[in-house]
């Protein structure tokens, strides 16, 4: 076998593979992504808020993607263990937010859930920071959609009581 055989051969095969590529990426890059977020109820109506290691940066609802095989109930238990040291109890779905523009990233749609926790969060894994936060003393730099979902949740707690 020549060099100009082999070349060629090598050219063929990466059209193809690049073209398979290709195609992966306009037909799964378009799809949504399921996420959940974990509302961590503690301290007498306060919530748990991450500081984001990663960008987008900001004070955030613990929480992240499904992975394959997991159940988003089981991702959400996952997240908040991974993110603040805690078990979670009373795990609750929330709400769903499917806004394309919600992550900056790339269209993810998040379940929202909600639980209780006692016990010392420790910030672990994506996060930096970690904090306690009541309606009244949200920080100001929170991502991506979560000020709306911490209003949602907020106003849901009141109608209730």
């Amino acid at each position: 076998m020549n060099f100009k055989r082999i070349f060629f051969s090598w050219q063929i095969f990466k059209r193809a593979v690049e073209s398979r590529l290709g195609y992966i990426r306009r037909k799964f890059g378009h799809y949504p992504i399921p996420t959940v977020d974990i509302i961590i109820e503690i301290e007498n109506s306060k919530v748990i808020l991450i500081k984001r290691k990663n960008p987008p940066y900001g004070w955030a609802i613990p929480g992240g993607f499904v992975d394959r095989g997991e159940s988003l109930e089981q991702a959400a238990a996952r997240e908040a263990k991974e993110e603040t040291s805690l078990e979670v109890s009373n795990l609750r779905q929330f709400h769903t937010y499917s806004a394309p523009d919600r992550d900056p990233r790339f269209h993810a749609i998040s379940t929202v859930f909600t639980a209780k926790a006692g016990g010392q969060p420790k910030a672990e894994d994506d996060a930096i920071e970690i904090g306690i936060f009541g309606e009244k003393e949200l920080p100001d730099e929170i991502a991506f959609d979560h000020r709306e979902i911490l209003a949602d949740y907020f106003s849901a707690k009141l109608s209730k009581s």
